[in-house]
């Protein structure tokens, strides 16, 4: 168990260690993750382009269904994670590790159930996600595999997210470098060494992923931790499940809203071949690639937020939230600018094939065009949510790629084909901004002039 003294030293560095610096050292694990958790992706997409463009799609095609596994995890560990870490920032860490049990247990039920019932219907869902004839066979074969580490991936998602919380990135970081490590070596092996096409490549992401959840979990039993998993500790207040529910709603929401979305991509890109769905997934990967650095800078921030607004820090709340920002669209510029260049090079390592690089090559440019305005969006978003402004949050989730995104894809893929399906996500991206900002200004606004000491003896 975390000792009393290790406790208040990680207290004492949450809400006295200067902002930059602070978001800085908790970025570095998180963008870590990030990258690691997208090069395996990208990999992923990289092996599977080897076997033909029908299984390239179905990769893409899953892809909406693991968003579905995502938004349910995120929204427990995002919902528990920043409710804990406003807790500890009250050095109350006995209602802390009563969140974290609730969440952990709830998302490893929800995601038994979730798996058997998709497994019952598994046939049907793939054409529900976009699927075509062509594609369905290969899509199927690796959903299955998916579905398999489904509750083990969701249990993952909150055990990360509470680490992150409290201030131990690096500790989270362990579990997803050692998933993705293993899911990268079993991709070839298993692929094509031992001749499972893209069965293997289902059954290395799957294997990546229970070895992330056990490595986790021996994280927390070993008591490196200041909040306890225990099932024991699971809450009796409704409310308590209500709070964990509403504050991880936003994530949910963003998540959800993303499948759909990819859904509705599929869908709209079905017309224009297979070729068309694996060029828009591949853009997708590798825009989000990029995307990713900037969203684990993020990631760094939430914990400052969240622990310093429980402490009554606000002015720490207020210089994290500017540092975050710059730092993102920093290091967002250094990342996005080889990726331009280079997108036709990039986008063939994925599959080469030339109407593939052809559609790829214009989308993933427009896309990184317009990523320059995503920090501001991100960055409001999770100062809302760690901070426990459920509606506030919950409307900023749902903007880039639901109100504006959803609408745009129907629209300009009829009166711009292709092109409209290319240029829909980045519109969206743009169109987000002026309200992130406005609600950005509303809050600081709100947010007291003075700290004020909320914390509690321990």
């Amino acid at each position: 168990m975390v000792k009393q003294g290790e406790d208040s030293a990680q207290y004492i560095k949450m809400t006295t260690m200067p902002v930059g610096k602070l978001v800085a050292r908790l970025a570095v694990p998180t963008i870590t993750s990030m990258l690691v958790t997208n090069i395996y992706n990208l990999v992923d997409t990289m092996f599977v382009g080897m076997i033909n463009t029908e299984a390239s799609g179905a990769v893409s095609v899953v892809f909406g269904f693991m968003a579905i596994i995502q938004a349910i995890g995120f929204m427990f560990g995002h919902g528990a994670g920043s409710i804990l870490s406003r807790k500890l920032g009250e050095k109350d860490r006995e209602g802390a590790s009563r969140i974290a049990s609730t969440a952990f247990l709830s998302v490893l039920i929800i995601g038994t159930i979730l798996a058997i019932a998709s497994m019952a219907g598994s046939k049907d869902l793939v054409y529900l996600l976009g699927s075509t004839d062509e594609i369905a066979p290969y899509a199927q074969k690796y959903l299955f595999c998916i579905l398999i580490a489904t509750p083990f991936t969701m249990a993952s998602f909150v055990m990360n997210n509470a680490l992150r919380y409290e201030g131990r990135a690096v500790l989270g970081m362990i579990g997803i470098l050692a998933g993705a490590v293993l899911n990268i070596a079993g991709d070839p092996i298993l692929m094509f060494g031992c001749g499972l096409g893209i069965v293997g490549a289902g059954m290395a992401t799957a294997i990546g992923q229970i070895a992330g959840f056990v490595i986790l979990f021996i994280i927390y039993s070993r008591g490196k931790t200041a909040v306890i998993l225990d099932i024991h500790k699971i809450t009796k207040d409704i409310r308590e499940m209500g709070d964990i529910l509403g504050t991880g709603f936003p994530s949910l929401v963003r998540q959800g809203l993303t499948s759909i979305a990819t859904i509705i991509l599929n869908n709209a890109a079905e017309p224009y071949g297979k070729e068309a769905i694996a060029a828009m997934g591949i853009v997708g990967k590798v825009g989000f690639f990029v995307f990713a650095i900037a969203l684990g800078v993020g990631q760094g921030f939430q914990p400052v937020s969240a622990m310093n607004y429980g402490a009554g820090k606000f002015k720490r709340v207020r210089d994290a939230y500017k540092f975050t920002n710059l730092m993102a669209e920093a290091l967002m510029f250094l990342a996005a600018v080889p990726v331009f260049i280079f997108a036709g090079p990039i986008i063939r390592r994925m599959r080469d094939d030339e109407e593939v690089i052809r559609i790829g090559i214009r989308a993933l440019r427009i896309y990184l065009a317009a990523l320059f305005t995503l920090p501001p969006c991100m960055v409001t978003e999770m100062l809302y949510q760690s901070t426990g402004h459920k509606l506030g949050a919950s409307i900023l989730s749902s903007l880039r790629s639901g109100l504006f995104f959803i609408p745009l894809i129907i629209i300009l893929s009829r009166l711009r084909g292709l092109s409209g399906i290319q240029e829909a996500q980045p519109l969206a991206f743009i169109l987000a901004v002026v309200p992130s900002l406005f609600m950005a200004v509303v809050f600081f606004r709100k947010l007291p002039k003075e700290d004020i000491n909320k914390s509690k003896k321990a």
